[in-house]
């Protein structure tokens, strides 16, 4: 499927591990995702509104730079993640690495194509996917409150800085960022 992008445009995308295995399911991996994702944001510029790491996928809300096209930076994002993932798995053996062999021998940790993406149009949708990703642990039942769930930026939308991958706020006014302040 090819992307449409509007540099510029908002982007809400998912992504998930190959044939949709919790590869993400150990707390450390999910650690480590969160590292890139921050390392990602710094390196690229872009800008991020919401994310969480789920099991089995990704959610992001995000503005790439105009100059920066939104493949190249899942690319290298997603790259990081399972070089660093695989890599530790080799040197512990683990069984995994048989579910997510090909049948060339190479290893997939990110299924096959770019996931879904889609422009976020306006405020109403914006405010609809914060609340989407937030939420999604809780819909999972992995935890009863969304701030309960380590691997998500509703801590920082609550107001709680500190020890987590920097968002920034949401676009417009920044006189309106205190209407959104604690929005789950």
């Amino acid at each position: 499927m090819r992307r449409w992008e509007v540099p510029g445009d908002i982007r809400f995308i998912t992504f998930s591990c190959q044939r949709r295995l919790p590869l993400l399911g150990n707390p450390a991996i999910r650690d480590v995702f969160a590292q890139s994702l921050d390392a990602a944001r710094r390196r690229h510029g872009f800008s991020l509104y919401a994310w969480v790491v789920m099991p089995e996928h990704v959610h992001l809300l995000v503005r790439p730079r105009p100059d920066h096209r939104l493949d190249a930076v899942l690319r290298g994002l997603k790259t990081s993640v399972a070089k660093r993932v695989v890599a530790r798995w080799r040197e512990l053996d683990a069984p995994i690495l048989r579910d997510i062999m090909a049948q060339d021998n190479s290893v997939r940790f990110w299924q096959k194509g770019g996931g879904f993406d889609r422009n976020v149009r306006d405020s109403s949708e914006f405010c609809r996917e914060v609340h989407y990703i937030h939420r999604n642990p809780v819909e999972r039942e992995l935890v009863i409150e969304p701030q309960d769930w380590h691997w998500s930026s509703v801590r920082w939308w609550m107001g709680h800085k500190g020890g987590e991958v920097e968002c920034d706020p949401p676009p417009g006014d920044p006189k309106s960022w205190e209407r959104w302040k604690g929005y789950l």
